[in-house]
């Protein structure tokens, strides 16, 4: 194993956000796509789990968790200084993250397959789930990305799941109120790094050529859009 093995799910919002930290870190990992329906017996064998990310790194340790990874990549290196914030700015960057994981994406889950949740209408999930993004939209009055007008990781670890809220009905959220969410969820939609990490990848079987996802060119680390 040269590589790192990463085990992904294209539209995962766990693996997008953990393949952007990885492209961003400068860290070239083998990408092994997991068809969900047909999970490969290498990924059970060290994730019994059976969920996505997973990382295996090249003294065998295995990273199960998308924050574990993000973190573990951050600190082999730190281009831009996801981690630089300080003090307040730090801790408020934590629980941003905490809240998204924790309270937005259940709601997130009850709203895009609100027919598994027939408890509630719809409607009434997509409103639980808008008093995060209502928080996020404030803090976006203030300056460009959630922490400051620089990227930090709380950026990176929140998108994913903001985009697949929004894409649960675009029409509806773009209709809303939250123009400085909108904006930055179109910056980070069209930014090098997201487009970078998310080329479609047919599913990995045992025998096929390595697929290797490369690092972001270090030209696109500071200016990605």
């Amino acid at each position: 194993m040269n590589f790192p093995i990463l085990y992904s799910f294209n539209r995962c919002p766990y693996a997008i956000r953990a393949r952007m930290a990885l492209a961003y870190a400068g860290i070239t990992c083998e990408l092994r796509e997991v068809a969900l329906r047909n999970k490969p017996a290498e990924m059970l064998a060290i994730s019994p789990k059976g969920t996505t990310p997973v990382l295996q790194l090249l003294d065998g340790q295995v990273l199960e968790e998308s924050l574990d990874i993000m973190y573990w990549a951050i600190e082999q290196h730190d281009p831009a200084g996801w981690q630089g914030q300080s003090g307040l700015n730090s801790e408020l960057g934590q629980n941003l993250i905490t809240a998204n994981d924790r309270l937005f994406k259940p709601y997130l889950d009850r709203y895009k397959y609100a027919v598994r949740f027939p408890e509630q209408p719809q409607e009434v999930y997509r409103g639980q789930a808008e008093i995060y993004l209502q928080n996020l939209d404030d803090l976006l009055r203030s300056h460009q990305f959630l922490i400051s007008d620089l990227m930090t990781m709380a950026d990176v670890a929140i998108f994913p799941f903001v985009r697949q809220f929004a894409h649960v009905d675009l029409e509806w959220f773009y209709s809303t109120t939250y123009k400085h969410l909108q904006a930055w969820l179109t910056w980070h939609e069209s930014s090098t790094l997201f487009l970078h990490v998310m080329q479609k990848r047919p599913a990995w079987r045992l025998g096929q050529p390595i697929t290797l996802q490369s690092p972001l060119p270090p030209q696109n680390v500071l200016v990605t859009q």
